[in-house]
C-alpha cells in the first residue's frame, strides 16, 4: 500500500494505473475509519482493480462552531485498517495543498437539495462538500467513488453534482452499518461517553416505529414525524436538530408518503451530532 501527500504524485501514481488498463476505486473519507468506511473500502474492491482512499479533515464544511480542532485524527490507525482491507493507495494531503495559502475564492455549489436537512442548519457545509469533491475527483480521477447511505443528503448532493458536471464516474451508495443495537456506525460516536452511547439508540428506534406505523397504513407525514420525536424525547439527548420525510430525488418535505420517501433525522448529544436515515417505499410495506 502506498501513501501519498501531494497532487502531483497521487495523479502519477493514478496515471500509471489507467494506463494499465485498470478500474479505480475511490473512498474519500475524512480518517477516524471504523468498519462502515471499510465496507465501502471492500465494495471498492469487488468492482475495480485499484483502490484510493483519501484521508482529509477538510475544513471548508465545518462551521465556526464545529469540531475541526477536536475531529479525531489516528492516522496511523487509519493507514493499518486500509491496508489490512487491501487499498492499495492512501491519499492525505494537507491543507495547504488542497486550499493554497490564502482564503477559497472559487466554490462548486449545488444548490436546492442543499437547502434542506443538514443544509438547513448547517450553512457553507454542503459547498465544502461539493468543492472538496470536485478537486478529489479531478485529482484522482476514479471511475467510481463510494459512499454511505448514512449521509443520504451528502450522496444525492454529489450524484447530482457529478451529473450536472458531466463528471466521468459513477457515485456507487452502500448500506448503513449499523452497530448491534441500531447505531449507525460514525466517527463522531466517539465523541459519546457511556450514558450518551446507549441514549443514542433512539435514532434507530424511531426510524423503527416509523418503518412500523408505514407498515400498518400510516403514510401521513405530521404523524409519523410526532410518533419519531416521541421515541426520541424519551431519551436524553441535547438537541433534536431535524426529523424529516422528504422527497427521495428533491428532498422536498412530504405531507403524505406516496411510494418512496427519505426519512431522517439529527439528534445532539453533548458535542455530537448524529444523523441517520432510511428510504421507505410504501408500495412495498
Amino acid at each position: 500500500m502506498q501513501i501519498t501527500e501531494s497532487i502531483s504524485t497521487t495523479r502519477a501514481v493514478v496515471r500509471a494505473v489507467r494506463e494499465q488498463g485498470k478500474r479505480i476505486g475511490f473512498v474519500p473519507t475524512m480518517g477516524a475509519l471504523h468498519v462502515g468506511h471499510m465496507s465501502l473500502v471492500e465494495a471498492a474492491k469487488a468492482a475495480c482493480d485499484f483502490v484510493v482512499v483519501s484521508i482529509f479533515v477538510n475544513p471548508t464544511q465545518f462551521g465556526p462552531a464545529e469540531d475541526l480542532a477536536n475531529y479525531p485524527r489516528p492516522f496511523e490507525h487509519d493507514c493499518a485498517l486500509c491496508k489490512e482491507q487491501g487499498a492499495d493507495l492512501i491519499f492525505t494531503p494537507t491543507p495547504e495543498r488542497m486550499y493554497g495559502d490564502k482564503e477559497p475564492v472559487t466554490w462548486v455549489t449545488v444548490d436546492q437539495l442543499t437547502d434542506y436537512l443538514c443544509g438547513a442548519s448547517r450553512p457553507g457545509h454542503f459547498r465544502g462538500v461539493t468543492t472538496i469533491c470536485t478537486k478529489l475527483f479531478n485529482i484522482v480521477q476514479p471511475d467510481i467513488a463510494f459512499f454511505g447511505q448514512k449521509d443520504a443528503q451528502q450522496v444525492l448532493v454529489i450524484q447530482r453534482m457529478v451529473t450536472d458536471l458531466n463528471m466521468p464516474l459513477t457515485i456507487q451508495i452502500c448500506p448503513t452499518v449499523r452497530e448491534s443495537d441500531g447505531l449507525a456506525v460514525s466517527s463522531r460516536n466517539k465523541y459519546l461517553d457511556s450514558v450518551q452511547r446507549e441514549q443514542a439508540t433512539c435514532l434507530y428506534r424511531a426510524l423503527q416505529s416509523c418503518q412500523t406505523l408505514i407498515k400498518q397504513g400510516s403514510c401521513e407525514a405530521q404523524t409519523l414525524v410526532a410518533a419519531m420525536k416521541n421515541v426520541l424525547n424519551e431519551a436524553q439527548h441535547d438537541g433534536v436538530d431535524y426529523v424529516s420525510i422528504s422527497d427521495v430525488q428533491t428532498l422536498e418535505p412530504l405531507v403524505r408518503i406516496q411510494g418512496k420517501a427519505l426519512v431522517a433525522l439529527a439528534v445532539c448529544f453533548g458535542s455530537a451530532r448524529l444523523i441517520d436515515n432510511i428510504l421507505i417505499d410504501v408500495d412495498e410495506s
